[in-house]
C-alpha cells in the first residue's frame, strides 16, 4: 500500500492508514502532489445566519470562501476522483424564504471551477430538530428542514465509482419475488416501453439505492460520545452520521485509495476510512475538537489512559513541529 503523503509539519496523531493535522487545509492542499488524492467527502461549516461555535460565514461570502478550497481540490484529484460535500439549507435573513447559497455552490462550482455534477444526493435525516424555530415552532407556517442537498462533484465525466459496493437490503416483497418470481409477475413489456424479463427476478446481491440517503443522525450511544462526557468535554456540535462519508467512501474508492476531509470536526471520515482499508488524512483548525476525536480510534484503554493521551494531544500545541502520536490499532468490527 502506498505511503501518506509528506508535509512540512506534523500529525497530531496518527494511525496504519491515516493521520490527524490541525492545520488550514487550503495550506495543506497546496502541499499535495496534484492528481494524487482519490476522494475528498466533507461536511464544511453551513452558510447560517448565526454563528456558530465551529465557525461559519455569512451567506453573502460563503461562495467565493469554499471556492477557494474547491479550485484546490479540483487540482489534487485524480482524473477518476472525486469531490463530495454536504451542505444544508438556510433561510434568508428575517423572512420565511429560502437561501440559494447551496445551489449557487453548485453552479459556480460547475460553471467556474471545472467539476461536473456526476449526480446529485439529498441527505434525510429524520432525527433531526425541528427548525428554524421562529417559522416552524413559533408561528408554524413552515415543515421543519431535515434534508440536506450533497453534492457529488467529478473531475472529468467518467469518475470512478461502482454501485455494487452499496446496494441496499432487498425488501421482503422483493425477497418473495426472487424465491419464486412466476408467483409474482409474468414477464411483459411494461406500458412505460420497459421490458421486464425473467432476468428481473435474479439475486444482485441487493437493490440499487437511490439518490435519496436515509441515515439517522442519533449517536447517543457512541464511544466518541461517551467519552466526551465522561471527561467534561465538549463534543463537536455538527457531526455527520457515519454511514454519510462511508456510503461514497464505498462507492467512489476501493482500498488502499486516498481519501480526505477538509472540515474534519470530530473525524468520522477517517475512522470510516480506517475500517474500510483507505487511506485518509483529516484536517481541522479547531484543535480541541480533533484531539477529542482521538476517541473514535480507543478501544478498552482505561479512562485514566484516554484522558492522558487527550492531554498530551491538546498540549501539542497546533501539532505544529511535535513529534508524531500514534494511536492505538482499531478493529475492524467496531461501530462508532
Amino acid at each position: 500500500m502506498k505511503s501518506l503523503p509528506a508535509f512540512g509539519n506534523q500529525p497530531l496523531y496518527q494511525t496504519d492508514l491515516g493521520a490527524a493535522y490541525v492545520a488550514d487545509s487550503l495550506d495543506m492542499l497546496k502541499q499535495l502532489p496534484d492528481g494524487s488524492v482519490n476522494l475528498v467527502v466533507t461536511s464544511p461549516p453551513f452558510a447560517l445566519l448565526r454563528v456558530k461555535e465551529y465557525g461559519n460565514k455569512d451567506q453573502h461570502e460563503y461562495i467565493d470562501w469554499l471556492s477557494e478550497f474547491g479550485r484546490l481540490v479540483h487540482q489534487k484529484l485524480t482524473d477518476d476522483g472525486s469531490f463530495v460535500i454536504d451542505l444544508g439549507g438556510a433561510y434568508q435573513r428575517g423572512v420565511p424564504v429560502r437561501s440559494l447559497y447551496n445551489y449557487r455552490v453548485l453552479l459556480k462550482f460547475v460553471d467556474e471551477l471545472g467539476f461536473h455534477l456526476a449526480e446529485e444526493f439529498f441527505w434525510h435525516n429524520p432525527s433531526k430538530l425541528p427548525s428554524p424555530i421562529e417559522w416552524v415552532n413559533k408561528r408554524k407556517i413552515r415543515v421543519k428542514d431535515s434534508v440536506n442537498t450533497v453534492w457529488w462533484f467529478s473531475k472529468t465525466e467518467w469518475p470512478k465509482s461502482d454501485v455494487t459496493k452499496v446496494l441496499s437490503e432487498y425488501s421482503d416483497r422483493m425477497k418473495k419475488l426472487i424465491k419464486d418470481p412466476s408467483a409474482y409477475y409474468t414477464p411483459s413489456k411494461r406500458p412505460s416501453g420497459h421490458d421486464i424479463g425473467v432476468g428481473f427476478g435474479k439475486d444482485n446481491g441487493g437493490a440499487i439505492p437511490s439518490n435519496l440517503l436515509q441515515i439517522s443522525n442519533g449517536e447517543a450511544t457512541s464511544k466518541y460520545l461517551k467519552i466526551c462526557k465522561e471527561l467534561g468535554l465538549s463534543a463537536h456540535p455538527a457531526r455527520f452520521p457515519s454511514k454519510l462519508p462511508e456510503f461514497f467512501i464505498k462507492m467512489l474508492t476501493t482500498p488502499g485509495d486516498l481519501v480526505i476531509d477538509i472540515f474534519a470536526g470530530s473525524n468520522t471520515t477517517g475512522y470510516v476510512c480506517e475500517l474500510e482499508g483507505r487511506r485518509w488524512l483529516s484536517f481541522e483548525q479547531d484543535h480541541q475538537y480533533l484531539s477529542a476525536s482521538v476517541f473514535r480510534f480507543l478501544q478498552n484503554e482505561p479512562i485514566d489512559v484516554i484522558k492522558s493521551l487527550y492531554e498530551e494531544l491538546i498540549g501539542n500545541a497546533g501539532a505544529m513541529g511535535t513529534s508524531k502520536k500514534v494511536v492505538p490499532k482499531i478493529q475492524h468490527n467496531l461501530a462508532i
